[in-house]
């Protein structure tokens, strides 16, 4: 038998250490996630009240981002679901489920029965099979204060003929990641990278599984080639022909110096292809380097895939890192990627005109005039490079959000150029009028929920920041791909929703809160009836008597929810944990 390569034990190595680290972040982890399957626990009893499907009308859906926004495969539909909201002081996670009627602008809220819990930054994908399936996996969940995580590796399905949730139970699945990427391909799931999260430690992947859509289960590949490095929130897409993916892009963080975290935004682009026959399962990685002009480095980016092996992307963050401080410049501009061509397109929509409110003959006129007053100054060079446009929005309770947008501006030209052009410029101008409409776009944002349906283009929500402040958005924008013309405004950014709370703020905080989250305050008074019927605290009682006086209830709760095929040690954490909460709740609101 002959010795390993030099690479082969390189890469032997790298699996090592990454098994390795998986097995402590989780064991570190798991903890947390004890605590917090409590109160997901809490949540699912308050889902479990609803026995039956309604549906109604209802206003756009709340502020949120790391949502999933999808395209139904047969009707003018589109679906959002889940999302995640901060206001500075509380985070919000959804697991609500929203359709938008694209011929009426309209949305409706869908409370089916027995739902996944809630969550942010999963995948959702469609399939038309059934009358239309939308599957869903992993993602998370975070404590109310934002400092613990919940990941999720369940995977369940909308029957959307039916209006039924059902959870698929198959061995085998990915460990439990958010931030990863999820495309049907041809009969498969194909599921890539994500990270993992606990207070103290984090880990990113770059393994690849796949769910069979025939046969219910799961296996992990192992394509040959060079794969790219772990990472999370990628461009992950079909190629044209369904028999490979595109993977793009990318954010992971490493340790570096004094155990402080280091980002970095991957750039690279890789083909995952499958090698060989249809019916074998041999695939392989192979990096590829598309020409036409690249987007400049970013995370966070909104992508949609388009007919004809098309991919559209939006917006992003760059993050300037400093040893304290983060630093973020946000975009709206549109690149589309060729699969075909590997090749890279900038969108300049066609709407998109320059503001001319004075002809040129007018702006000679006014420096004649300059000049036979004795303001005659040394003509300056006409500005070059991009022209920065700034936009303020002022909140609810004052703050001015300035949102700023940058705009290439024209080469500059020599004066016989500009001789030569004055003519036709100057009726160009007379038949456009005195100024162009001001122009409606997006702002800059990241971590939009993109689709594309019809041939058109939806973004909805995402987030920008102004200084320590994050902004969550919940506006609806539509783009014709066909005419790249301009923004369809469908529903607009409501300033009043753009709230923020320091932590140094109380008074009327919670009424603010409950505003915020939209859903929440709902969802507090069914936790309030909910607490009603569950034992109380006796005065002076201490948490270890509470537990063991009303263990029995609460492993019940615990088992009603988790199932029977859960094992017992974990009911009894479990349940030990929702007791721990609800005491804490109610030892919390009696003291002064």
């Amino acid at each position: 038998m002959g010795k390993k390569s030099r690479k082969e034990k390189k890469v032997k190595g790298a699996e090592k250490t990454a098994a390795k680290m998986e097995k402590k972040v989780s064991k570190r982890s798991r903890r947390e996630e004890e605590d917090l399957e409590a109160l997901i626990a809490e949540f699912q009893l308050l889902d479990a009240k609803k026995t039956q499907v309604l549906e109604a009308e209802c206003t756009p859906p709340s502020p949120r981002l790391n949502a999933s926004l999808s395209a139904h495969p047969e009707k003018d539909e589109l679906i959002l679901f889940g999302g995640e909201f901060f206001n500075g002081k509380k985070t919000y996670l959804y697991n609500d489920l929203f359709f938008y009627n694209i011929k009426k602008n309209t949305w409706v809220k869908s409370e089916i029965p027995n739902p996944p819990p809630r969550r942010c930054a999963h995948q959702a994908v469609v399939v038309p099979q059934a009358g239309g399936q939308l599957w869903l996996f992993g993602g998370e969940f975070a404590s109310p204060d934002g400092e613990q995580f919940y990941h999720y590796k369940d995977l369940w399905v909308l029957h959307l003929s039916t209006r039924t949730w059902e959870q698929i139970k198959a061995p085998g699945a990915p460990s439990g990641r958010s931030g990863h990427r999820m495309v049907l391909c041809k009969r498969q799931l194909l599921v890539f990278g994500g990270f993992h999260e606990s207070a103290r430690d984090y880990i990113y992947y770059n393994d690849v599984h796949s769910f069979n859509l025939d046969t219910f289960t799961w296996s992990r590949l192992s394509p040959s080639g060079c794969a790219p490095s772990p990472r999370s929130a990628c461009q992950m897409t079909p190629t044209a022909d369904g028999s490979g993916v595109i993977v793009y892009g990318g954010y992971s963080k490493v340790k570096a110096k004094k155990d402080v975290d280091k980002g970095t935004i991957h750039c690279d682009m890789f083909l995952l292809q499958r090698d060989g026959k249809e019916n074998q399962e041999k695939w392989a990685w192979s990096r590829t380097n598309p020409s036409g002009v690249k987007p400049h480095p970013r995370s966070g980016f909104s992508v949609a895939a388009a007919a004809g092996g098309r991919v559209v992307l939006f917006g992003g963050v760059c993050d300037e890192e400093e040893e304290e401080t983060l630093e973020g410049d946000f975009y709206n501009d549109l690149y589309l990627y060729d699969s075909g061509k590997n090749r890279w397109f900038p969108v300049q929509l066609k709407g998109t005109k320059p503001d001319k409110k004075r002809s040129r003959r007018r702006r000679k006129e006014e420096t004649s005039e300059h000049q036979e007053d004795g303001e005659h100054k040394e003509e300056e060079p006409a500005p070059q490079g991009p022209l920065e446009v700034v936009k303020e929005i002022v909140a609810e309770d004052g703050t001015v959000m300035t949102i700023k947008e940058v705009i290439s501006r024209p080469a500059v030209q020599d004066d016989s150029e500009k001789e030569g052009e004055e003519e036709e410029e100057e009726e160009e101008e007379e038949g456009e009028g005195a100024a162009a409409a001001p122009l409606v776009e997006p702002c800059p944002r990241s971590n939009a929920m993109a689709v594309v349906k019809h041939g058109k283009l939806y973004l909805y929500g995402g987030m920008f920041e102004v200084g320590d402040r994050q902004f969550t958005l919940s506006d609806l924008y539509s783009l014709d791909l066909h005419k790249m013309d301009l923004w369809d405004v469908l529903v607009e950014m409501d300033p009043m929703m753009q709230e923020w709370l320091e932590e140094s703020e109380s008074g009327e905080e919670d009424e603010e809160e409950e505003a915020a989250g939209g859903d929440e305050e709902s969802d507090k008074e069914s936790e309030d009836e909910e607490e009603e019927e569950h034992p109380p605290v006796k005065p002076g009682e201490t948490l270890a008597d509470f537990q063991g006086r009303t263990e029995q209830y609460w492993v019940g709760l615990a088992r009603a929810n988790m199932g029977s095929d859960a094992k017992e040690r974990k009911v009894l954490k479990v349940g030990q944990a929702m007791a721990k909460v609800f005491y804490e709740e109610q030892v919390g609101e009696s003291q002064p």
